[in-house]
């Protein structure tokens, strides 16, 4: 054997896998295709996909600030849910010169729904029911599409 294996380099640093010299591994998608959102990405992008739709027809809700948040959260001992009714999203009417609020909890949401598709219906419905909450309107008058089951 005239070439020998040459011994392994043993410095400082972590120990990195470059088999067969082609150089180390990329990411798996650019960062413009959707496999590469994280899921709180993606389900932001439907929340705003949502919003969007409805400003066409409302644009009263630019001035509405739209968040989504992990889970909700109890802010007083007097607050408490039964196991049947975890809310989806909720609302902080403005005050003080802050903008009103529309929250949608990613969690409960995701947890509700198995695809994409599900999940973007689910997201757009709990939009329009906080605005409409918001607006002191009917979820029907916000989006006559309301409850269709299609979206």
């Amino acid at each position: 054997m005239d070439n020998p294996v040459p011994p392994r380099a043993t410095g400082p640093g972590p120990r990195r896998r470059d088999r067969h010299g082609r150089g180390m591994r990329g990411p798996i998608a650019p960062p413009q295709v959707p496999l590469a959102a994280s899921r709180a990405e993606a389900f932001a992008d439907l929340v705003q996909d949502s919003v969007e739709r409805l400003e066409r027809r409302w644009p009263q809700l630019a001035d509405i600030d739209f968040l989504v948040l992990e889970v909700p959260r109890l802010d007083g001992p007097g607050q408490v849910w039964n196991d049947e009714a975890v809310p989806l999203g909720g609302t902080v009417p403005s005050r003080e010169g802050r903008p009103a609020r529309v929250v949608v909890y990613r969690r409960p949401v995701e947890i509700r729904t198995k695809g994409r598709d599900e999940r973007a219906a689910l997201v757009h419905e709990v939009v329009v029911e906080q605005v409409a909450e918001l607006l002191g309107l009917t979820p029907e008058t916000v989006d006559p599409r309301y409850g269709d089951g299609e979206d």
